[in-house]
């Protein structure tokens, strides 16, 4: 775990521009995801349309591994159970959570409280790497866990408890696959990082195989044609886009782009489903977001 502490090579001045975009890219198709499994997820259950979401991605990409030649590439034993761990953590475990989760809470309202993950990253550095615990760490964590605190206190109902509790806890498992992610691209590139990630994780959730036959017999077309834009824009060209960022720059640095997620998935739910945040969740939000951005001062 201490390689966590080494930093990404420095990018040329000529990179910047295509990090940005990559980050960027992912930052928005990752937003679309919230909308779109809150929109789909009354038609599939968590694990099935987790299942279908991996596959494609792990299909599409295939094509793009082969057109890129890296299907014959050759792993050490620690590369691939780094990539395993990583596809665990974060492409399955991650998304039966979350899936789950916006089955009791509007999409907005998940990305906030997943987008603690980056405050996550950072308490555990400082706890496992020997990062210590700096001033703006801790009055960062008390904002943001005051933040968490007032969206749950929005939740009235049982569901919307249970809804808020699966949220932290994918933003548990987001924070653990980040931090073994940033590991795994130090020893194979970020193409193969998720194409293998996505392989894995669907063989995971090969036992849910027969409920997501079943369930996609009665599903609506428009719940099949979401789930097949899960697995190839946010999980496909998002991942690949994240993992090009971060294997150029540092992981702390830009998990801050991430804090515009939750902007962005407040926005396109508003838009796409007609729904927002509670007056609870959205002033909660706010300070979760101001929690993780005055954690990460230096």
């Amino acid at each position: 775990m201490t390689d966590l502490v080494e930093t990404a090579p420095p990018a040329r001045k000529t990179d910047f521009g295509k990090i940005a975009a990559a980050a960027g890219l992912a930052v928005v198709l990752w937003a679309s995801s919230f909308v779109a499994i809150r929109s789909v997820g009354h038609a599939l259950s968590p694990a099935p349309l987790a299942l279908l979401r991996l596959a494609v991605a792990a299909v599409t990409l295939t094509v793009f591994a082969v057109a890129k030649g890296a299907v014959r590439i050759r792993l050490s034993r620690k590369a691939f159970l780094l990539v395993a761990a990583y596809a665990v953590l974060w492409l399955a475990a991650y998304t039966v959570v979350l899936n789950a989760g916006e089955r009791h809470v509007d999409a907005g309202t998940a990305a906030l409280l997943v987008n603690l993950a980056p405050l996550m990253v950072a308490v555990a550095a400082g706890k496992f790497l020997g990062e210590g615990f700096s001033r703006s760490l801790v009055v960062g964590s008390l904002v943001a866990l005051g933040g968490a605190a007032l969206i749950a206190t929005g939740a009235t109902g049982s569901n919307d408890w249970a809804g808020v509790l699966l949220c932290l806890l994918a933003a548990v498992l987001y924070a653990a696959g980040v931090m073994v992610q940033k590991i795994t691209l130090r020893h194979v590139d970020g193409l193969t990082a998720i194409w293998l990630g996505c392989v894995v994780g669907t063989v995971v959730l090969l036992p849910w195989t027969p409920q997501l036959v079943s369930e996609l017999q009665v599903a609506p077309t428009g719940a099949v044609l979401g789930s097949v834009y899960l697995g190839v824009f946010p999980t496909a060209v998002g991942f690949t886009a994240w993992a090009y960022a971060l294997r150029r720059t540092d992981a702390g640095r830009l998990t801050m782009v991430t804090y515009a997620v939750p902007a962005v998935a407040v926005l396109l739910s508003w838009l796409l489903l007609a729904e927002t945040p509670t007056a609870y969740g959205l002033v909660g939000g706010v300070l979760c977001l101001a929690g993780v951005a005055i954690s990460r001062r230096r």
